[in-house]
């Protein structure tokens, strides 16, 4: 067993969950992940092994068919996941996060009509809040919903919409004419029911085709256009208008601690990858690990795997709890998100001329760790959230 990022005070329930979790990433991701990889190809064994497994309805509720895990559980698992292939993760990433903001806000019948099915994998959730000319300003949403008769009609284009040809419901966030005078209170999320592939596939909804990515491969990204789409007015998220800002951000916030999760995991199989090599590696007559520069550098990215792991998992509990976490949540996505980066780039150097190479997977790893600085908020937008909420909880008094 290994010794970084163990997790004290798990049940015996958790523990039997990461260990069977752990089991199929050793055995069915880590040795397809490169070929899969390298022909940006759809995990589809991987995706049929963990709905075999639960793991599509690991937090749903019990009474939905799920096991009712914890977030905590859950981000341990991602890390697991990536620590296989970070785009198995973003497979169940959005599903869950779907899944969460269905048993959060959805109503009674909402969460009837989709969560059992969601725990199955039968529905497989994706969510779409940005745009073309968005950037992070998600109160500039572009994309609206028009009253038409008992129903809606949205015009507008989404964008980088994760798993958007190989789901079957999308959380939208899209404008409405709300009245409010703080832009962020007219925005609405939408249930889209569609189906899976790629084109037209339903009158007024067309998915482009997947958008070609440096890294983050074999999970499909793409476009989500608008033109005249008819939805009914009980595909409103909650039943009530006006408050998609709050779903998102709630769905978001237990993003974030899922990205930290994947940038532990990333991180992790770097030092699993360094520590190996430089082990069997030998120059001047002795293995590298035994010189100082690269045994320096082993331990600096130890302690950063650590750091990172143990921020990512008080960021999961607060949010198990009930207290708020935005800022526990952001200073674990962000400093998650740079390690991985700083310890992924460490590797590849350890690795010497080899780390250039396609068959060693530290090449892979160097072309994935740079999306978890970017996907669910920005370094820049989590140093945004932290600053506000510390001066929210440092006030001055004079």
């Amino acid at each position: 067993m290994a010794r970084l990022a163990q997790t004290a005070g798990l049940t015996d329930i958790q523990e039997e969950i990461l260990a069977t979790v752990r089991t199929f990433v050793d055995k069915e991701i880590i040795p397809h992940a490169q070929t899969l990889e390298h022909g940006d190809t759809y995990p589809a064994d991987i995706v049929e092994g963990m709905k075999e497994m639960g793991l599509f309805g690991l937090t749903i509720p019990e009474e939905y068919g799920g096991l009712g895990e914890s977030l905590l559980t859950y981000a341990l698992v991602v890390e697991q996941i990536a620590r296989g292939w970070m785009s198995v993760s973003g497979v169940i990433n959005t599903h869950f996060i779907v899944a969460h903001m269905l048993k959060q806000h959805g109503t009674p019948e909402q969460k009837q009509k989709y969560l059992p099915r969601m725990a199955t994998g039968e529905v497989r959730g994706s969510f779409s809040m940005s745009e073309p000319e968005l950037g992070s300003d998600v109160a500039a949403i572009r994309t609206r919903a028009a009253r038409s008769g008992d129903g809606y009609v949205i015009n507008g284009q989404k964008m980088w919409l994760t798993n958007g040809g190989t789901s079957n419901l999308t959380a939208v966030l899209v404008k409405t004419d709300e009245g409010a005078e703080k832009p962020h209170q007219n925005l609405t999320t939408f249930l889209v029911e569609k189906p899976e592939g790629y084109g037209e596939v339903l009158p007024g909804l067309k998915i482009p085709g997947k958008i070609d990515k440096m890294g983050y491969k074999g999970v499909d990204t793409t476009e989500m256009v608008f033109d005249g789409f008819e939805i009914a007015a009980d595909q409103v998220l909650g039943g009530v208008t006006g408050q998609g800002f709050r779903h998102m951000m709630d769905g978001v916030e237990v993003g974030r601690v899922n990205v930290a999760a994947r940038a532990c995991g990333i991180a992790i199989r770097a030092f699993e990858l360094a520590i190996e090599y430089s082990q069997q590696r030998r120059t001047f007559g002795k293995a590298i690990a035994e010189h100082q520069a690269i045994a320096f550098k082993l331990a600096e990215m130890a302690t950063k795997v650590e750091a990172a792991h143990l921020m990512m998992v008080n960021a999961a509990r607060l949010k198990d709890s009930g207290q708020r976490n935005d800022v526990e949540a952001g200073m674990a996505k962000l400093i998650a998100s740079e390690y991985c980066a700083e310890v992924t780039q460490e590797s590849f150097r350890i690795h010497g001329g080899y780390g250039y190479s396609k068959e060693y997977e530290i090449e892979r790893l160097m072309r994935e760790a740079p999306f978890l600085l970017i996907g669910e908020g920005t370094s820049e937008i989590q140093k945004t959230i932290i600053s506000r909420g510390l001066l929210r909880d440092y006030q001055s008094r004079g």
